[in-house]
């Protein structure tokens, strides 16, 4: 038979028990609390290994937006024939020439549309080069690349550019040739911030092309910048030989007729039409 506790028995048994309960509820909260900081760590590297995963997979998966452009056939250039038309799969631009006169002369120009001296150049032959190939004695090939992001481009106003013109002469091929001159007519000094893609698309506007919606999309989308950045780093590099040629790019602008190159010493020389005019002449044997 059990004796009955004193009132004091009772007092400390009933101590005991509350902390018992206390050291039981202690532990569970610290057991809860470990739980708890589990579930974050394992949480966490969960989320960076999914994120890490995603990098890695969408570094190695193809890009949606990475294009070829279909145009660009001659070995990475568009070549433009009468009325500043360019060759395509579709189109092979003639001209009223003389029957029976040579076959058109070939000039290769490489150029950065933020390059000063490539507008320099631009300018004063623009309206040279649109009679040479609307009369059929010359095609213009055309090779636009950009190394000056950066640089004498801040916020990557050379490879824009270059998508851009990538996009029209895609998308609206005829008005290529118009683009190209507005292009070097509004370009911006070196160092400072180039057009926007919407400004670019008002120019592209300007010259009339055609499939705008489509125009606007692969210029905001950069859709070629991708192809731009590798064409310009194969381009530059030691490998390269423009062809037909044992000539190397070392800057621009390039210009090549019948394996020779143009050169100049002063930017008169550069922006004298007659005097490109003559090389041309002497380049081609006329």
């Amino acid at each position: 038979m059990n004796e009955k506790l004193t009132r004091e028995e009772q007092r400390e048994a009933a101590r005991a028990k509350a902390k018992a309960m206390r050291e039981q509820h202690r532990r569970g909260e610290k057991r809860k609390r470990l739980l708890i900081q589990l579930s974050v760590v394992i949480g966490s590297l969960a989320l960076v290994g999914g994120v890490a995963a995603a990098v890695v997979i969408g570094a190695n998966a193809p890009q949606s937006d990475a294009k070829t452009p279909a145009n660009f056939s001659f070995n990475d250039g568009l070549k433009l024939g009468a009325n500043g038309e360019p060759f395509t799969a579709n189109t092979t631009p003639t001209a009223s020439a003389t029957p029976g006169a040579a076959d058109p002369i070939n000039i290769k120009v490489y150029l950065d549309y933020q390059c000063p001296i490539c507008q320099g150049f631009e300018l004063a032959n623009s309206e040279q080069f649109k009679s040479w190939l609307n009369s059929g004695y010359a095609t213009l090939e055309v090779h636009p690349i950009s190394f000056l992001d950066g640089q004498g481009s801040p916020n990557e106003y050379s490879s824009r550019a270059a998508n851009a013109a990538i996009c029209v002469a895609e998308n609206s091929p005829a008005d290529f040739y118009d683009f190209n001159h507005a292009l070097f007519q509004n370009q911006p000094q070196e160092g400072t911030p180039g057009p926007s893609n919407d400004e670019l698309f008002e120019t592209a506007k300007s010259v009339g092309v055609q499939n705008q919606e489509t125009i606007k999309s692969c210029i905001d989308g950069k859709s070629y910048g991708d192809w731009i950045k590798a064409t310009t780093s194969k381009v530059l590099s030691q490998d390269y030989l423009v062809e037909g040629t044992e000539l190397r790019v070392t800057g621009t602008p390039a210009i090549f007729v019948n394996g020779e190159q143009y050169t100049w010493e002063t930017f008169a020389d550069l922006t004298n039409p007659a005097r490109f005019a003559q090389w041309v002449q002497k380049a081609a044997g006329n």
